[in-house]
């Protein structure tokens, strides 16, 4: 019989077919960028198929390039990702051997923002108080996406504040500092964020459009991913994470527990939420 297999599973190899043991060995090779919108994602839908009898297998990567490369050579089947804009050059290049699973969460947003106590709405008007900002807006690292977004903002906007690079934990210094002493300061910002919480910020509004518009998050995966393990697919595509949940998890690793603690907290909280996921079935 064992013999019988081999030959069969060596023919169909062979022809390009996809082999029905890859669904059945309830193992999924799961990767993730090690961002904070990305990990609770991760985490949560790893718990979601570990309750479907699934072995989760989590690879961590720190960039679009690595995790896409991993994907398409089969070093992971699955990864979350924004195809819209953030990763789009990688999804755009690779889609023909990749496939959409589904959307996972929805919203995600990068732009200049201030506490909600500061008076004014829109990019717009930073230069008509440029002085209560001290004529800064604090930034993060340079060569970042939104530090590219900003500095086209200052030039489209002919803003006379100066945008500062840095890194996010200064910027969060400088978010922390304005706030408890409720002065005024400008920031790049993105959500979801515990920051965004904490700190009670809003973002400015940008009638130009040079901030990329709210994004959405999807599970990709190879290409007859989804046909050849239909049960695991099931599972991914019931999971639906709001950004304020993302938000809060992450609020709870700033305080100091782990990603995985915060998830399975977060996971026992929401035991109905995860009850009806299980009820979606998906055609």
């Amino acid at each position: 019989m064992r013999k019988l297999f081999k030959t069969i599973l060596a023919g169909a190899m062979a022809l390009g077919l996809a082999v029905p043991a890859m669904a059945q060995d309830k193992v999924i090779k799961m990767g993730t960028i090690i961002w904070e919108d990305l990990t609770p994602i991760t985490g949560i839908t790893k718990k979601v198929l570990e309750d479907k009898g699934y072995k989760v297998e989590v690879t961590e990567f720190s960039e679009w390039g690595i995790a896409y490369a991993a994907l398409t050579k089969g070093d992971v089947q699955v990864l979350a990702s924004q195809t819209d804009y953030v990763a789009h050059d990688y999804w755009d290049k690779n889609k023909n051997r990749l496939e959409k699973i589904s959307p996972v969460s929805h919203g995600l947003y990068q732009a200049i923002a201030v506490p909600k106590y500061v008076t004014i709405n829109s990019i717009e008007e930073l230069n008509d108080n440029a002085d209560k900002f001290g004529g800064k807006i604090i930034g993060i690292e340079p060569g970042s996406g939104l530090m590219r977004e900003a500095a086209d903002a200052v030039s489209q906007y002919g803003l006379k504040l100066q945008l500062v690079e840095g890194s996010t934990a200064a910027m969060t210094a400088a978010l922390k500092s304005a706030t408890d002493r409720k002065e005024w300061v400008a920031v790049t910002l993105w959500e979801p964020t515990w920051m965004a919480l904490k700190f009670d910020t809003k973002f400015l509004a940008d009638p130009k459009g040079i901030f990329a518009p709210p994004q959405g998050y999807y599970w990709v995966g190879q290409k007859g991913f989804s046909e050849a393990n239909p049960e695991a697919r099931e599972a991914i595509a019931s999971v639906y994470v709001p950004l304020v949940d993302i938000a809060s998890i992450n609020a709870a690793v700033n305080d100091g527990k782990t990603m995985d603690q915060a998830v399975a907290d977060w996971t026992e909280t929401h035991v109905d939420l995860l009850k009806r996921w299980e009820n979606i079935k998906q055609y």
